[in-house]
């Protein structure tokens, strides 16, 4: 399938034009739904995300592997989308999280599952944008605390904190409007 990041970071630092091309092809779908949480707007986060990739290979020397790629990434995005927002003046929410994996194939299950799903984004959707935000990253995109804190530029402890409330305040959104979900 794919090869880790920081051995594709390490061929593109030495001249592989594929290597990048892999990073692109791996990150650029999850990075531009990222940005649209952001922005609204798809062809907005499709521009943003290639902003980001185009400066990833202006500026190479740039990337600490301290952190992870994605990290790193979605960093970089997220201050492209902020700085978007900023330019258009606009202040914006997070709408909805589309990418809810569903593995079952019997229709029952799908439909029942998409229902789920369907009420938990709108749940999501009632909260404020720092919770989106950190539910997203963690619960969707799966990255550490400690990479949620360089990426929404606060601390770890910050973080957790952050995911806790924000939990237990999707679970009080849900059980008010009577929806049973367990994480």
């Amino acid at each position: 399938m794919y090869k880790v990041d920081k051995e594709l970071y390490g061929e593109f630092l030495n001249g592989n034009e594929d290597a990048f091309r892999q990073i692109i092809l791996k990150h650029k779908n999850n990075l531009i739904y990222f940005i649209t949480k952001y922005v609204k707007n798809i062809d907005i986060a499709e521009d943003l995300s290639q902003d980001v990739f185009v400066y990833i290979l202006m500026n190479k020397n740039k990337y600490n592997p301290q952190y992870s790629l994605k990290t790193y990434l979605y960093t970089i995005a997220k201050s492209r989308a902020i700085n978007y927002i900023k330019r258009e003046k606009k202040i914006i929410k997070i709408e909805e999280y589309e990418n809810l994996y569903v593995e079952d194939n019997e229709l029952e299950e799908l439909v029942l599952r998409d229902e789920i799903q369907k009420d938990v984004r709108q749940a999501i959707n009632k909260m404020k944008q720092d919770y989106q935000i950190v539910i997203y990253l963690v619960d969707f995109e799966r990255l550490s605390y400690k990479e949620v804190a360089k990426i929404m530029n606060k601390t770890t402890s910050q973080i957790k904190t952050l995911v806790y409330n924000a939990r237990m305040r999707l679970k009080e959104i849900l059980k008010k409007e009577g929806i049973s979900y367990e994480r």
